[in-house]
This record gives C-alpha cells, structure tokens and sequence, in this order.
C-alpha cells in the first residue's frame, strides 16, 4: 500500500574473538544468502599504499587449495555460484580492503555439507592461505596484476570526473595521509615484486585490525569455530582503529589551476566540514549536505545548474570518517568566475539559514528513506555496523533517522558556521596558457 513505511528492525549483531580477529555474526531468515565481511585496515602511508593495494588483486588468483585461477573459480560454481570479490578505500585515514562473499542458505539447497562452512573455508584460504611458489607469491600472478592494478589508476586518469575529484582532494589534504589514493601510485609498481609483495602481505595481516561479518541463518556459536579453523592468522597484538582524523582550521583557501587537454572545465571544491561519524553532530552534518547538494532538489542543482545553467551536473559528498565535505561540478571553461560565485552564494544562504520548508522536509524524506533501505541488504546492514567499529561509534539505524528527523533550520546554520571552504580546483583546457 502506497505510503505505508514499513517498521525499522531490531538488529542484534553477535559479537565475539577468535585470536585477534574480531567477529560479528546477525543471526537473521531475512535473507535467502548468508553474507560474510572480511575488513582488514591499515594507515594510509606513502610507502605501503599501493603494495598493499596490490594484495587482493594477487589473492583473487589462486588459494593453496585451489592454485590454479581456472579451478578457483570453479570452486565458486561448485559452491552454487557464490559470489566472491572484494573493495578498496579509504575511511579517514585508513585504508581499507574489505572481501566479500554471498551464497545461498542450507536450507534451500540439498547439500550433504554446510555451505556457510564451505564458504567460509573458501574465503579463510582465499584470504590467509594463497597460492605460493616455494615461500612467495607467484611470480606469474604478481605481474600479471600489477598491470591490472596500473589500468585501474591510468582510467582515473583518463575519467576526468574522478581525475578532478581526486586532485582536489590531494591537493586540499596535501599534508595529510588522507591525500593518497587506496589504489597506490603507479610510479611504485616497477618496485614491487613477488618477495617485497609477501613481505607486506605478511606484515599487513599480523599487524593490522581485522573484522569479520556473517550475517543470516546461524549464530556466533556456529560461526565461531569456523573462523577459528579457516583464517589462520598469526599475531600477538590485538589491533584496533586509533588514528582519529584532525579537524584543521583554514588559514587561507588554496586555489589551483590545472591545465590539460579537455573540452570541459571541472570546478571542484573541498570544505572542512570538522565534523565527523562519531560526534554527535553527524546529523546535522548529513543533513547541510543533503540541503546544498546531496539531491537533485539541492541548492547546488536546483541554483548552479537549473536556473543559472552553469553546470552540467553540479552536487556535494559528504566524507563522514573524514570530516570533508567536496563539491563537484563540470561546467563552461569561460563560466569559472560566475560558478564560484555562485557556489560560494549558496555556502552563504546556509550559514544565514536561507533554508525552504520544502527543503529541510525533502531532505529528511531522501536520508530516512535511504538509511531504512539498509535493512532490506545484508550487507548495507554490514557497512552500517562497521562504521561504528571504526569511528568508536554505537549508533543504531532507529537512533540515526530520530536523530536526523529532530534537525531543524537553527542546526543546520550551526553546522553551516563551522564549514570552512579550504581548496577551489580547476581542472581547464590549455588555450591561453603561458
């Protein structure tokens, strides 16, 4: 029935250790997949960032079981065509890759064997016991990946979008981790090989904080022993997340140019926003951004691109774990002036609480909406739960939408007067450059 919202669940995650892993288990029939989370962190730091970014990728190719990348993923369709994969980025500081894998519940198929235990099995292999030549990595797989892993960074380039994204953050956090790409840097691959590979993969399990979710149909007491049988990892440190991101004051907004070869200016914008996932005020901090230009009835949108047509597309992300809040926008190269203009009018009309009724209510409508969806995916519900492991928050889905339906106009102006812009980039074409 139209307009009826459906009631927001109890989520109860299991919480137990196995070594210096942590699990995390959602006992729930929702679902008719189990759904398991592999999280491992590290500080972004210039020296491990693309090795480490380098690890999934060798991983992907091969287990010790199953060495050969042929019969590894065989072993996917064997397990009724589990999904396997796995992300990389950054959380604040951090750098983050997460393994992900799905498959189907036992109770919906005729296996003589548990499946979750299978999936398990595959991923604790996939994860802790890799394919190997004698001691280290297969020379074969490494290179081959490393050429993989440069694609990926030369399409960053190649899509300006994210080109300009990235450069304006790189050059907003120039002095800080949080400057570096998850994927690394291309200049680094030619010095990495199978050997120096190992030795950060070795490093980089034992060192680092490690997470694993299930959620669906068992329990932590079921869970447990599987996790203890299949990760082997070996450490004698309990790791944890520590490194909180700096709110840093702006002494002066940093403007950069940057000429290349295109057709279409891209105005970015990067703001320190000093506000991030665990405080309090992350409510009102989700809220500015879905008022300037989270939406498509934003201020960014409804301002820079519909009425004055200056942008082709014209919006703002929130970075939580950060703290930062950018603005993209592509627009006429000839239209620099007058867009900066008018975006900086828009930062303005929040600080002074210029906002409609209209958009403080649509804008409560679209964050509500999107954080009760999170119940109906496994591993939204997954990522919800993490990002309280990782900020040191205990919010739950209920507490966060009270909490964002309580923002009235006079927060939001709060909110607004703390925002300092601390970077506008440009990336531009090159006529008239000296």
């Amino acid at each position: 029935m139209k307009g009826v919202v459906s009631p927001l669940k109890q989520i109860h995650f299991e919480r137990g250790t196995s070594g210096n892993i942590r699990v995390h288990v959602l006992p729930t029939q929702q679902f008719k997949t189990f759904a398991i989370s592999v999280y491992i962190g590290c500080p972004l730091e210039e020296d491990t960032v693309t090795a480490t970014a380098l690890i999934p990728f060798v991983l992907r190719r091969g287990s010790q079981a199953y060495p050969e990348t042929k019969r590894f993923r065989e072993q996917l369709d064997n397990l009724y065509g589990a999904g396997f994969g796995f992300d990389i980025y950054k959380r604040g500081d951090y750098q983050m890759v997460q393994f992900r894998m799905d498959v189907i519940q036992d109770a919906f198929v005729s296996s003589s064997e548990s499946l979750l235990e299978q999936a398990v099995e595959f991923l604790g292999q996939a994860v802790t016991q890799p394919a190997l030549e004698g001691d280290t990595f297969v020379k074969k797989y490494v290179e081959s990946e490393k050429t993989t892993l440069q694609k990926r960074l030369e399409a960053i380039v190649n899509d300006k979008i994210r080109y300009a994204a990235e450069r304006c953050i790189e050059e907003m956090c120039s002095e800080e981790p949080y400057k570096l790409h998850p994927l690394g840097k291309i200049a680094d691959l030619p010095h990495i090989d199978a050997d120096t590979l190992m030795d950060r993969y070795r490093s980089f399990l034992q060192n680092s904080p490690i997470d694993i979710y299930v959620v669906g149909h068992t329990n932590l007491q079921q869970v447990l022993p599987l996790i203890e049988r299949y990760f082997h990892v070996h450490s004698g440190t309990s790791a944890a997340y520590s490194r909180k991101s700096e709110h840093r004051n702006v002494a002066q907004i940093k403007e950069v140019v940057e000429r290349i070869d295109v057709n279409q200016g891209k105005l970015n914008m990067g703001l320190r926003i000093n506000t991030s996932y665990g405080d309090e005020s992350y409510a009102a901090a989700l809220m500015y951004n879905g008022i300037l230009g989270g939406y498509p009835h934003s201020k960014l949108f409804t301002n820079v691109r519909e009425k004055e047509s200056l942008a082709y597309y014209a919006s703002s992300r929130l970075d939580g774990h950060k703290g930062i809040l950018t603005i993209q926008s592509g627009i006429e190269i000839g239209n620099y002036e007058k867009a900066v203009t008018i975006i900086k009018e828009q930062l303005q009309a929040m600080r002074e609480g210029r906002i409609s009724d209209t958009e403080l209510q649509q804008t409560k409508a679209m964050i509500t909406s999107h954080l009760r969806e999170l119940q109906d995916s496994a591993f939204e519900l997954i990522s919800f739960d993490f990002n309280n492991i990782l900020s040191g928050a205990s919010r739950t889905v209920p507490a966060l939408i009270e909490a964002v339906e309580a923002i009235d106009k006079s927060r939001i102006q709060e909110m607004a007067a703390q925002v300092e812009l601390d970077t506008v980039y440009f990336l531009r074409d090159k006529k008239g450059e000296a």
